[in-house]
């Protein structure tokens, strides 16, 4: 397969700094660099200072957004469109459902584009009418303009197929965790397989105040770490805090050694988002074996199979339900470890999810 120039815009770049489709660059980008390909990925200029202009082989080019709740995403994506159009990529990676105004743009310069939609992101809660309007906008496009299309789910790539009439790739993420440990547990005084864990976005999708009340009703002496923030959801968070007790520990949000070594040392992790496709954290705390509780979403079953106990937040069984019944009976984070790691390995491996995304890219590119 001979060298192809690839870019990667609609994240908020790399290094890591905010969630999935950051993660998901960072990972992906570095291994197409290290297989002799030439990979750009766009950056937001204000998350980032003195940061190289190479990471991991990965060429940074950081350019301005609208620092505004609906704007940034689609400004910053917009920018990095007009930039790409003069650099002669061959293939181009979008990311984001919400950033597919650009393809019209891309797809009249005659630049291949792979568009990866994520998840239904209009049925999340923040967005007001304005903001579900530009997603389903941006599902019509995608399945107009994109070359292909990617999703990270077969649920998703389904309610494609009903709603828009395509098919896309389904290609989901890997496990992967940056090696080493942190001093992080010295920091926030917890002890190796003495605390739970959950890590989202503090957004109304990803339930943080619901998981603090279920917490509350838990009889453990155990902490519950909350890592996660939001730029945009202040009074969410300030809720999530005055409710939650005083085993409830707020490290804010986490990155590299830090968060791979809780991942590595939490006994039990919380996946209680409810919208979205593949959620990386998830699959994260799979790769290394984690004891893993998850809202019983259709993606999250597809994910977790049956390496994960499930529950129900509008239905039975409780949250609350489940983490008592394994923290009264401690055997049982064995068996759920052991599946985790097997199913981890066998489906969410990054270097087959990076042959697939080569292959893809191969595929598209205009060759002379």
């Amino acid at each position: 397969m001979s060298e192809l120039r690839i870019a990667i815009l609609g994240t908020r770049g790399v290094p890591p700094k905010y969630g999935g489709f950051e993660t998901f660059a960072a990972q992906l980008g570095k291994r197409l660099a290290s297989r002799g390909h030439d990979v750009t990925v766009y950056c937001r200029r204000a998350l980032y200072e003195d940061e190289p202009p190479i990471w991991e082989g990965i060429r940074r080019i950081e350019l301005p957004a609208v620092g505004h709740k609906y704007l940034e995403t689609v400004s910053h994506a917009f920018f990095s469109a007009l930039h790409a159009v003069f650099r002669r990529f061959d293939v181009i990676l979008v990311c984001n459902a919400a950033n597919a105004f650009v393809l019209p743009v891309l797809t009249a310069t005659r630049i291949p584009t792979v568009l990866n939609v994520d998840g239904i992101e209009r049925q999340r809660r923040k967005w007001n009418i304005l903001g579900r309007g530009v997603y389903m906008i941006g599902e019509s496009l995608s399945a107009h303009f994109a070359t292909r299309i990617v999703a990270d789910a077969g649920v998703i790539a389904d309610y494609y197929g009903r709603r828009h009439g395509v098919r896309p790739e389904v290609l989901a993420y890997g496990s992967s965790l940056e090696k080493g440990d942190s001093d992080i547990l010295d920091r926030l005084s917890l002890a190796p397989q003495k605390f739970v864990l959950y890590v989202s976005r503090f957004e109304p999708e990803n339930n943080p105040l619901e998981v603090v009340r279920a917490w509350s009703k838990v009889r453990t002496d155990l902490p519950l770490v909350m890592v996660g923030d939001a730029p945009y959801s202040v009074d969410l968070i300030a809720r999530v805090r005055a409710e939650a007790d005083e085993r409830v520990i707020f490290p804010g949000a986490l990155y590299g050694a830090d968060y791979a070594t809780l991942q590595r040392n939490a006994l039990a992790y919380i996946q209680a988002t409810e919208v979205g496709g593949t959620h990386p954290a998830l699959i994260e705390a799979m790769g290394v074996g984690g004891a893993i509780v998850a809202n019983g979403t259709p993606e999250n079953r597809e994910v977790g199979a049956d390496a994960v106990e499930y529950f129900d937040f509008h239905g039975l069984p409780r949250l609350e339900t489940v983490l008592q019944r394994l923290l009264d009976h401690p055997g049982s984070f064995d068996e759920l470890r052991r599946r985790a790691k097997r199913r981890a390995g066998e489906v969410y491996d990054w270097e087959r999810v990076t042959d697939g995304y080569e292959a893809l890219f191969d595929s598209v590119v205009q060759r002379p």
